[in-house]
């Protein structure tokens, strides 16, 4: 037999109406249904203000990097060449620029020289170089220059345009030294492509291409 007796525990009593004005009168621990609310939409706010935040310097954040939504610094017509030393650059071949998100093509290739000045439509004839978008205006696909015939080939659809582009353009300035910067933020829309055989078109180097 175990020397161990298990008394009984002893039933809770009411509370006195004293002891209930007492526990009225102090904080009650933990957090209290208020205190929860007004956390929880303190929290949404500052939640909110972070998004707010976050969003706006995603916006601006290209005009002070010098990435893609802003201005972008491409270089001398001897710079392009450089970075693409396996490519008939000097012969009007497009060059493309990942961080600009454009091809840069010489428009006069008889002046081997891009020329002082700023283009906001996009055309580049004044400025000797020409600043299209990679994005296809059919279905946004990227159009590929082809070495055989200097056109531009859509993969997605089989659209062609000639080695200008009939499609999307930057706006672009070139300095006294002749550095072209591209305000990718500012793009002129082109028209979709246009048939073999109208007028505007640049003739392909070859009948067949590259796709």
């Amino acid at each position: 037999m175990s020397n161990y007796h298990v008394e009984p525990a002893d039933r809770p009593q009411a509370l006195a109406p004293e002891a209930i004005k007492s526990l009225r009168r102090h904080q009650v621990k933990g957090i209290s249904r208020r205190q929860l609310l007004r956390y929880s939409i303190g929290g949404g706010i500052a939640l909110w203000l972070l998004e707010v935040t976050a969003g706006t310097i995603g916006f601006i954040w290209p005009n002070l990097s010098g990435g893609f939504g802003g201005k972008v610094k491409i270089g001398t017509l001897d710079d392009v060449k450089l970075a693409n030393t396996n490519l008939p650059i000097a012969d009007g071949f497009p060059a493309y620029f990942p961080e600009a998100r454009a091809y840069i093509i010489l428009v006069d290739t008889g002046q081997q020289q891009f020329v002082a000045g700023t283009d906001v439509s996009g055309d580049g004839t004044a400025l000797n170089v020409r600043s299209l978008y990679q994005r296809c205006p059919h279905l946004g696909c990227r159009p590929n220059p082809c070495l055989k015939n200097f056109w531009f080939e859509c993969p997605c659809h089989g659209s062609r345009y000639d080695r200008l582009g009939i499609k999307d353009r930057f706006s672009a300035t070139v300095d006294s030294g002749g550095v072209l910067t591209l305000d990718t933020g500012k793009i002129t829309l082109g028209p979709l492509p246009v048939a073999l055989g109208q007028p505007g078109i640049i003739p392909p180097r070859t009948p067949t291409g590259c796709i």
